[in-house]
């Protein structure tokens, strides 16, 4: 409740925005990476206290073209700022970063939550405050490459962060970040949930690959 400078009263409502995509269920063919169980598919896999993935870590199992389903939470550190605010990264394959940061309320720039890492920004940020838990569903099909090595189809990829599209179809330039540095594969490969030393948290965790 409060007042108008008029002396009117009114009263405010809070809103809190939530994933829609939150708990989605592994399909019957999928690869469950996490449930909260165990961090066997992950090395080196390590849990919080709660039950909860840590960052720092890569699959097991290789993937070349897959769905995907991640929840994350990015921590609250208000005297932090830039790439300090809950930095991590979903790498595909270990080459293409979908970045994590606590962009809540920012722009949606080529750095910040849901880029491509410094290839393209967001359509739009979806970016929910943190502590919240958030959700990236994604399609991805790796880059093809040719006999002599030579790329014959970028990789592609869709995104969904918090249920609404910020990627459809994007043709990736080539790998982001450090990963630039290597020659472009076509996989398969780890994924990667990358280690900034922040404290990301992450859980429901499945891949569906794709024949």
């Amino acid at each position: 409740m409060g007042e108008t400078g008029e002396g009117e009263r009114v009263l405010l409502r809070r809103a809190q925005r939530v994933s829609p995509a939150l708990g989605a269920k592994a399909p019957a063919r999928a690869v469950v990476l996490f449930d909260g169980a165990s961090v066997d598919e992950w090395e080196p896999g390590a849990k919080t206290e709660a039950g909860l993935l840590l960052h720092g870590c890569r699959t097991r199992k290789l993937f070349r073209d897959f769905a995907m389903h991640l929840e994350f939470r990015v921590p609250f550190r208000p005297a932090a700022r830039g790439q300090q605010r809950g930095n991590s990264g979903v790498y595909l394959l270990g080459e293409y970063e979908l970045q994590i940061l606590d962009s809540f309320g920012l722009t949606g720039a080529p750095n910040e939550c849901g880029a491509l890492y410094r290839q393209k920004a967001p359509g739009v940020n979806m970016c929910l405050p943190p502590l919240s838990w958030q959700t990236f569903d994604l399609e991805f099909r790796a880059a093809r490459l040719g006999a002599n090595g030579e790329k014959t189809e970028p990789a592609r990829i869709t995104v969904r962060h918090n249920g609404v599209v910020i990627h459809q179809d994007v043709r990736l330039a080539g790998p982001t970040g450090g990963a630039a540095r290597r020659p472009e594969t076509a996989g398969p490969a780890a994924i990667l949930l990358r280690n900034h030393r922040n404290p990301v948290h992450f859980r429901n965790i499945w891949v569906e690959e794709k024949a």
